[in-house]
């Protein structure tokens, strides 16, 4: 059966397609009518039928004109009145899920948050640390703000716990700052922030490159073939979603030639743009990519880099949102 809405592989939106009345220059090998083709052109044209070519659109038109060129071995699909639209394109997917860890993803309050890290403080081996993965954020807690080191420590008072929040932040309980000797003394890095209650103490946020005072435990590295298989789930995961383009805002060379294996074993099913970011100044970057040997104009339609990645400034969670940035800017 197919889908209510049915999202296409796609080169570029329906937009760039002509419609029937030019013709098609090669047979069809699939051909869906009849049905509510949403075209997104600029006058967002909505058709009834398209037919395509391996993985190319040739024509979209009425039902009988783009039945016509239909080849003895063109497979045909009624779709009975279903939709089908534009893939979608996610323009700044870090990854499909937060990776290991404690999963808050569904987490709706701070409650939420405390529960499942005290169900595994409750599980934990003596000397473990907690760490939740990056899966999720404030804005979805009911309370729409994070849960903080007093919160951590009514569920797990002497068990280290680090809570990962997005790329750019941690928040740890009083039992982790111990750990990794953080005080209201420690020095705040250049680029960081150790947050703070009103009364002054420690609340256990450290922002940007405060992160870098803990050493959150390795696990083991996975095999290729299980990395490979991990990232075609998740790129089948966003696909049943109806992504068929994502772009990566920085990854590493070993990230980058992962995805060149998974292309060049024919395992690749979502068209990747994706950023390098071999490190974090511009001098190691460009080491990095010398000694890479990565070219300039390599890749395909199906996998190919757009640029080097830099910041200037944090994320969110860094940047100055609150106070108005003034001359000299350096």
């Amino acid at each position: 059966m197919l889908p209510k809405i049915m999202a296409l592989r796609l080169l570029a939106a329906l937009a760039g397609l002509a419609m029937v009345g030019q013709g098609a220059a090669i047979p069809p090998t699939l051909i869906l009518y009849n049905g509510n083709v949403i075209t997104v052109d600029a006058r967002f044209r909505v058709a009834q039928a398209v037919a395509i070519a391996e993985d190319r659109f040739l024509a979209v038109g009425s039902t009988d004109e783009v039945r016509r060129l239909a080849a003895p071995a063109t497979k045909l699909i009624d779709l009975n009145g279903r939709t089908v639209v534009p893939g979608l394109m996610d323009n700044h997917l870090h990854d499909a899920g937060g990776g290991p860890g404690v999963d808050l993803s569904r987490a709706t309050s701070v409650a939420d948050v405390l529960a499942a890290v005290a169900a595994q403080v409750k599980a934990a081996m003596p000397g473990q640390i907690i760490v939740s993965n990056s899966d999720w954020h404030e804005a979805q807690l009911r309370e729409q703000r994070l849960p903080l080191r007093d919160d951590l420590d009514t569920v797990a008072p002497s068990t280290p716990v680090v809570l990962v929040r997005g790329g750019h932040e941690y928040i740890l309980n009083s039992a982790a700052l111990t750990k990794w000797r953080i005080t209201p003394e420690t020095s705040e890095p250049e680029g960081g922030r150790l947050s703070r209650y009103p009364d002054g103490r420690l609340n256990g946020e450290l922002v940007d490159r405060a992160t870098d005072l803990v050493s959150l435990p390795r696990l083991p590295p996975p095999s290729l073939d299980a990395r490979l298989a991990d990232r075609a789930a998740e790129y089948e995961k966003l696909h049943r979603a109806g992504s068929t383009t994502v772009r990566h805002p920085g990854i590493s060379v070993d990230e980058y030639r992962l995805l060149q294996e998974l292309r060049r074993r024919d395992k690749l099913r979502m068209r990747v743009h994706a950023l390098l970011r071999p490190g974090n100044t511009p001098e190691v970057i460009g080491r990095a990519i010398d000694d890479s040997h990565i070219e300039l104009d390599e890749g395909d339609d199906w996998l190919r880099l757009t640029g080097v990645k830099l910041a200037v400034d944090g994320g969110f969670e860094g940047g100055r949102m609150r106070d108005p940035y003034e001359p000299p800017f350096d």
